[in-house]
């Protein structure tokens, strides 16, 4: 059951960010920048579709690359779907944070609102401790080699990302992102 329910999250979660750059499209507004900045995030997408096959092959006992479990323990792997399911609430909560501002990438030709409302007033960047914890769970719940080295390399390529985004950030926004970067935690 926790397989099913840690590939379900997976299902969800980009069904949300891909529902929602598809309502900021019909609405005007152009959400997708990814890999406007550095074309080498176009290698990101083949390894995502590998992770998620592992993550569905392990849920539905499909092929896979290697079944050797680091440790077996079923309320770990519940402990993971709480993490999955706690990621995935504070995916949703930054999309309705966000509004209008949200944008999968950074767009440096039509950026709009610091947001810091929301959940925004507790995290920097909540969408990215969302997902961290979505990393977290699947490992808990398929505790292999593989989710584990997606753990660490998603948790590195998410710090890299929040740190182009910062100082986009800084530059655009000035003052008002040097004083919200006082009052919120970059992460938690």
């Amino acid at each position: 059951m926790t397989g099913y329910l840690a590939a379900l999250t997976l299902v969800v979660l980009l069904g949300s960010v891909v529902t929602r750059v598809i309502q900021l499209r019909r609405e005007g507004t152009q959400a997708m920048h990814f890999a406007s900045m550095d074309k080498k995030d176009f290698l990101i997408p083949p390894f995502a579709l590998f992770y998620f096959y592992t993550v569905f092959a392990a849920a539905f006992d499909w092929p896979l690359l290697s079944r050797h479990k680091l440790f077996e323990s079923e309320l770990v792997g519940w402990i993971g779907v709480g993490l999955c399911a706690g990621g995935l609430l504070m995916l949703i909560l930054s999309l309705v944070s966000f509004g209008r501002s949200f944008r999968v990438g950074i767009d440096a030709d039509n950026p709009d609102q610091l947001v810091t409302a929301g959940v925004f007033a507790f995290s920097r960047n909540p969408i990215y401790v969302g997902f961290a914890l979505v990393l977290i769970g699947e490992f808990l719940v398929f505790p292999n080699w593989i989710p584990l080295a997606y753990l660490v390399v998603g948790c590195w390529l998410v710090h890299r990302q929040v740190l182009r985004e910062e100082e986009f950030m800084r530059q655009h926004y000035g003052q008002q992102y040097a004083e919200y970067c006082r009052r919120v935690r970059r992460y938690l």
